[in-house]
């Protein structure tokens, strides 16, 4: 069985194919131009390489947000006519989910967070499950946006006691706000983020396998993006001053 997964949550995205279960191919690059116009050029070149067509899929996985409006827009349409065509499932995966599954550290709590641009991040919080099909992630919450320094007080009231790790690809947007946490709580290795990758293809693509194996897909119909943040348009509509 071949599975197609696509990341266009940020400027750093990433298409990935697996062959039962296993990676056996990735494209990706972080350049100016979005992933949302070189996208379909990426996904050319890998199944050129692979010797594959899209019909040729038995399921598409892909990230449904947050990130990107328009990396998000584009991807998911993208997959939406893939599916119809081909009458093939989609698995949606959070590009939270995929940023904690990537995680090393041991602790039940996981706090996966990255740029959101404009000086905000977004962030979730997940705690780690066994499952008979392999770890699972469970969301406590909606995802989130907010300021670097809004996130760390977020977080403390999210989490309260547990134990937990933030875990990002984009590090230095946490750096400054990680600072002054540090100066006003005293040293604390819970504050300290643990990096993982920026391209999500490949992990969206085995939690996509997962997810496929027990059941829990979508169609073109019922897949849907969960932006988070409102679109420039929307800002500027009911905020005029922006």
């Amino acid at each position: 069985m071949f599975l197609l997964a696509l990341d266009t949550s940020s400027v750093a995205g990433s298409v990935a194919v697996l062959r039962d279960g296993k990676i056996i191919g990735v494209i990706s690059t972080w350049t100016n131009e979005d992933h949302s116009s070189r996208m379909f050029r990426h996904v050319e070149t890998l199944l050129g390489e692979l010797s594959l067509d899209l019909g040729g899929f038995d399921a598409f996985a892909v990230t449904s947000g947050p990130g990107s409006f328009t990396g998000l827009r584009v991807g998911l349409a993208a997959v939406k006519g893939w599916a119809e065509v081909y009458s093939r499932p989609i698995v949606a995966v959070s590009a939270l989910e995929a940023i904690a599954a990537q995680s090393r550290a041991g602790t039940p709590v996981l706090v996966p967070v990255f740029d959101a641009r404009r000086g905000e991040v977004y962030f979730g919080v997940y705690k780690r499950q066994g499952g008979t099909a392999g770890l699972i992630f469970v969301p406590e919450g909606e995802a989130c946006v907010a300021t670097p320094d809004d996130f760390w007080a977020s977080v403390e009231a999210k989490v309260g006691n547990r134990t937990f790790v933030v875990v990002t690809p984009t590090p230095e947007v946490l750096a400054s706000a990680m600072e002054r946490a540090k100066k006003d709580r005293g040293a604390s290795g819970q504050i300290m983020p643990e990096t993982v990758a920026s391209f999500l293809a490949p992990t969206v693509g085995e939690l996509g396998w997962h997810r496929l194996g027990a059941g829990e897909v979508s169609n073109s119909l019922t897949l849907d993006a969960n932006y988070v943040r409102r679109t420039d348009a929307e800002m500027k509509w009911k905020d005029p001053a922006i």
